[in-house]
């Protein structure tokens, strides 16, 4: 015989966004629960509105099944005394298993003999092992956490109601003074409360006060109003699954609705208009047939038809007073020029602990105009960026960034046409956002790819420079998305850009030393390239690539990051060859050791002179014609070229004893050994590489 069970959580409202991984995680720590419990089941059920969590768990057993093990005790030494008799210690570890002494029987262990019990453990009922629940809600971690009352429990919002029934039992769980029941509440203001006979009434009844608590009946339920209100109209309604996700996660029973605004504020900028309506006020935007804005929007309220004149009239309100203030500030800002919001820059902090904003962009004209050097950016673009870099940030002090932040950049790039600047210039400026979230768009533009590298680089650098570095998760600059922002960009740019030469050129600079705390440059730089090169890990682990081959490539002398990802592709795609084992056994064979060498042997001239076998000059000459061109190579074509000498270090080594008993011929040979070294660190650090 199976059991149903319904667990529900009634809560105060939830903001929206901490709905659905709630539930998640509800649904997986009962998952654990039941699997560490030995209690089978057939399906779990979620059910999530902002008021509460519920989980239906169909075809639990009824009870968990009984366990015959073997359980190991102390060893025989400690468990009998010398005249044969138990100890203190056997006799309680026999009490603890719920066996007796006459159980006992020995075993021996790597050497040792042991006490060992056969051991039957009856299966609890389910609804026993159940009421562990409690410890499973409590264990719950949330973004925000509240107390209540007097209790020192913490969770999302007080706890209100719970309900707790197995098939048409209750089970009396209690958490913070709530004990658990068979009512449920209804909507807020459309239902009441309903007490649940059983289990499988708990989704129906629901219903029937106005609360849809399956959240993808909901969120099917509002996409179906909103495409026939499209319909209906002529219009198209794009549907953002992020905003739908947030409204689904603010109803319980939801009605869907057109309003209008004033034809008039169609002249402000789009992404005004959207901002104003998605971010702000959770509205759906609307386009004609052809994708132009129109003066309407769509949204959803948590009950039914009842008075929706009245709620469209004060949605209409709300939204129209928004769009008043942007039209105002859109008309404001277009009084001053550029420079004006340029010199207001000087009064904004970037961080009092490094410099102004208006420093910050002196800074990043010196990065941009190195990267884009580096990059070959050709003359027309090296002048927009020089432009860009110049004026960048300055729609931060506009008004229409102060009461929309999240158009920086955007209004940046608006206000750029309108003053008269060259498209490229006002792109950039938009761009240097870019990406925004780790998996965001990246820059379409060079010149838009060159800043945004350039600005991330700056923050990166001066924030290192003044030891406020990312340390566990605390990451307050969010320092780690810039840098997983510059190697995305750098990797789709193809962009040969080694870090540590950009690094030394950029401190190099008059501007950049002015702010630059004064600190020890090195570890500064080591600090950032090793910081930009976890990134390039995380980078090519979410790409699937073997994690010892990412260890290898990232662990190569090169800093050059394009570099490094396609080192680690090129080992990826290699790693299957029939001769791949004996290249990386060979490779690794001269850089071990070659660490043996001196630190200046690299830099020492191979003599000739002092070669005892035709192998030595084999080697010599081909290290000769490596060193040519190699760092100029790709990484695919640097492998093969390390690929081939294998038949000749392999013979190198047959016939050379690289340790010889002359110290200048062992020096020379170690000199050799590190200049290939070198090539192949270049390269990889195949130490890292594992072979079978």
């Amino acid at each position: 015989m199976t059991r149903d069970f319904l667990l529900e959580i009634g809560l105060e409202e939830m903001p929206a966004h901490v709905v659905t991984p709630s539930i998640h995680q509800l649904q997986t720590k009962v998952e654990q629960f039941l699997q560490a419990e030995r209690i089978s089941y057939d399906h779990i059920k979620p059910f999530s509105t902002p008021r509460r969590l519920a989980l239906e768990i169909t075809g639990l057993a009824a009870k968990q099944p009984d366990v015959d093990e073997e359980v190991k005790g102390p060893a025989k030494k400690i468990a009998q005394t010398e005249d044969g008799s138990w100890s203190k210690a056997a006799i309680g570890f026999t009490k603890g298993q719920g066996v007796t002494t006459d159980d006992i029987t020995f075993k021996n262990v790597k050497g040792t003999d042991y006490v060992f019990v056969n051991k039957h453990v009856a299966g609890k009922p389910v609804n026993e092992v159940l009421m562990g629940l409690v410890d499973v809600i409590k264990s719950m971690n949330f973004p925000t956490m509240m107390k209540w009352g007097t209790n020192h429990f913490q969770f999302v919002r007080p706890i209100k109601w719970l309900v707790a029934l197995l098939d048409d039992e209750v089970l009396p769980l209690e958490l913070v003074n709530v004990t658990a029941g068979r009512t449920t509440q209804g909507h807020r203001f459309l239902g009441h409360s309903v007490t649940l006979k059983q289990v499988a009434d708990y989704e129906p009844q629901l219903k029937e006060q106005f609360v849809i608590a399956d959240a993808n009946q909901r969120k099917n339920k509002i996409k179906d109003q909103i495409a026939n209100i499209a319909k209906e109209h002529n219009w198209q309604v794009p549907v953002d699954d992020e905003l739908l996700e947030e409204v689904n996660n603010l109803v319980e029973w939801p009605t869907s609705f057109a309003g209008d605004f004033d034809k008039r504020f169609l002249d402000i900028p789009r992404e005004v208009l959207i901002t104003s309506m998605r971010n702000h006020q959770r509205f759906f935007f609307v386009e004609d047939q052809s994708g132009d804005l129109l003066p309407h929007f769509v949204s959803v309220r948590n009950g039914n038809s009842d008075y929706l004149d009245n709620v469209i009239a004060g949605n209409e309100k709300v939204l129209a007073a928004r769009l008043y203030d942007a039209e105002f500030f859109y008309q404001e800002d277009q009084q001053h020029d550029i420079d004006y919001f340029v010199n207001k820059l000087k009064d904004v902090t970037f961080h009092d602990q490094i410099s102004s904003m208006y420093d910050k962009m002196q800074r990043v004209q010196v990065i941009s105009k190195l990267i884009g050097e580096r990059v070959g950016l050709n003359a027309t673009q090296l002048q927009h960026l020089q432009r860009a870099a110049e004026i960048y940030k300055f729609d931060l002090v506009t008004g229409m960034v102060g009461e929309f932040a999240e158009l920086q950049g955007v209004m940046g790039e608006k206000y750029a046409l309108l003053q008269g600047e060259d498209p490229e210039v006002a792109q950039a400026i938009r761009e240097h956002y870019e990406p925004i979230a780790a998996d965001g768009e990246l820059p379409a533009s060079k010149v838009g790819a060159v800043l945004a590298v350039a600005d991330k680089l700056d923050s990166i650098l001066t924030f290192f420079a003044a030891q406020m570095i990312p340390s566990g998760s605390n990451d307050p600059y969010a320092l780690r998305r810039q840098a997983t922002g510059i190697v995305r960009i750098i990797t789709k740019e193809q962009w040969t850009l080694p870090l540590l030469p950009l690094l030394q050129a950029v401190v190099a600079q008059e501007k950049v030393q002015d702010v630059l705390p004064k600190v020890d440059q090195i570890p500064v730089f080591t600090s950032v390239v090793d910081f930009l090169k976890e990134r390039v890990k995380k980078d090519l682990k979410d790409h699937d690539v073997r994690y010892d081959l990412v260890n290898a490539a990232v662990g190569a002398t090169n800093t050059d990051i394009n570099y490094n990802e396609q080192s680690a592709h090129t080992l990826q795609d290699n790693q299957a060859n029939a001769d791949f084992k004996a290249v990386i056994e060979s490779l690794t064979r001269v850089t071990r050791i070659a660490d043996q060498a001196d630190a200046v042997a690299e830099a020492n001239d191979v003599d000739a002179s002092l070669f005892e076998n035709e192998s030595e000059r084999q080697l010599d000459a081909a290290v000769k014609k490596l060193q040519a061109d190699f760092v100029s190579l790709p990484a695919d074509q640097a492998y093969t070229a390390l690929a081939h000498l294998e038949p000749v270090i392999a013979n190198y080594f047959d016939a050379t004893m690289v340790m010889a008993e002359d110290a200048v011929v062992r020096q020379n040979r170690l000199t050799e050994l590190a200049q290939l070294s070198a090539l192949i660190n270049h390269f990889a650090d195949v130490e890292a590489v594992m072979v079978k």
